[in-house]
């Protein structure tokens, strides 16, 4: 099995503690304030991939069949690229992805 990654940018926002709990407010944040809340973002992720059925990850929940039957896994994580906090998609392939499907599996990813 071939492994896949892909970078994309994020879009971060957070909702500050009030005096009530969470504020009606949010706030985004730019890739490079977000780089503090690597481990925090990390840590979550980890654990909401445990909650998958299955060793699929994300995959699962590619609809278009041709492209469903050559990736076989998919998940998401977040890495420090110069400074920034971008997001990570790595998917496990059977086989090569033509052009289109690469196009495909990007727009499921970033949609």
């Amino acid at each position: 099995m071939k492994q896949c990654v892909s970078f994309f940018p994020l879009k971060i926002i957070t909702y500050p503690k009030g005096e009530y709990g969470l504020e009606d407010n949010p706030v985004e944040i730019t890739p490079a304030e977000a780089v503090a809340y690597e481990d925090a973002i990390l840590a979550a992720t980890a654990k909401e991939n445990r909650f998958f059925e299955n060793d699929r990850g994300l995959a699962e929940y590619i609809h278009g069949e041709a492209l469903n039957k050559k990736v076989y896994s998919l998940y998401p994580s977040v890495e420090i690229v110069d400074g920034e906090l971008w997001g990570v998609m790595t998917a496990g392939l059977k086989e090569c992805l033509s052009r289109e499907e690469t196009s495909e599996l990007l727009d499921f990813v970033t949609g």
